[in-house]
């Protein structure tokens, strides 16, 4: 597999990977492995009828829950399903109870629900749920050399589809809240604690408007499909993540030099 060549930490490291974004992700979908994984999607994805199906072909599963982000549930099989099979048109279905969009996402894409219809048939179907998965990957990728680049690219792409959706303000920011990365990257340029989620949760939701508002001149996170100022918030999450990680080191470096001296 193709590892991303980030020759440096921090805002260096950032922009030297938007530069060479799409030459490293051309290298990246030519790796042997992600080939073998999306030819079989294509290959099998159009016979599965049902979320029972798709969720006992653990390599077809593999591919679509890493679409969404979501790889880590791979072994949670019985919620999957469950998840599938309700769909999201009724209100109380399992997905739309999760503030974390991402859920909604895969159950609506592949619409096993109720009166929903299923796309997996179709040849265009297989190649959207491969390039996300191609997408997502890479990130992943990015994230066993950095972290923080993993969840700058992630938040890159999802925070202006977020900001384009047709929700309320409040709906956004807790969606923003509940799904893990997107968070991360606010708590970090915020600069919250990471005690400040159990708070009430209309609490966290005026904090992050109040800091959105002084910080970027709206509370509304449909202020992020400008591209400018996504870029800002990357740049502020990029540059504070690494003055966080150096001072951590920095302190770390200062009590083993104590203990040593002791």
């Amino acid at each position: 597999m193709f590892q991303p060549v980030v020759p440096t930490g921090g805002l260096a490291g950032w922009r030297f990977l938007q530069k060479t974004y799409d030459l490293q992700r051309e290298a990246f979908n030519q790796s042997a492995q992600l080939n073998r994984e999306t030819d079989y999607f294509r290959d099998n994805i159009g016979k599965v009828t049902s979320a029972r199906e798709l969720v006992d072909d653990r390599q077809l599963l593999s591919v679509a829950l890493g679409a969404f982000g979501l790889q880590d549930d791979i072994n949670n099989k019985f919620f999957i399903q469950k998840m599938l099979e309700e769909g999201t048109t009724a209100d109380d279905a399992l997905a739309n109870r999760f503030t974390d969009k991402r859920y909604k996402d895969l159950s609506e894409a592949f619409g096993f629900g109720p009166n929903e219809f299923s796309p997996t048939a179709f040849s265009s179907f297989a190649e959207r749920i491969v390039n996300l998965y191609e997408t997502a990957s890479f990130e992943v990728a990015t994230g066993n050399v950095d972290e923080t680049l993993r969840i700058a690219l992630y938040a890159e792409r999802k925070l202006p589809e977020l900001a384009a959706d047709d929700s309320s303000e409040r709906s956004k920011w807790f969606s923003i809240m509940g799904e893990s990365p997107l968070r991360a990257v606010f708590d970090t340029v915020f600069s919250l604690p990471k005690a400040f989620g159990q708070q009430d949760i209309d609490k966290q939701l005026e904090v992050f408007q109040e800091r959105a508002e002084r910080m970027f001149g709206s509370s509304d996170p449909a202020q992020f499909s400008d591209p400018e100022v996504l870029q800002d918030l990357m740049t502020k999450y990029v540059a504070l993540s690494q003055i966080s990680a150096f001072n951590a080191n920095t302190s770390s470096g200062s009590i083993a030099l104590m203990l040593l001296q002791s």
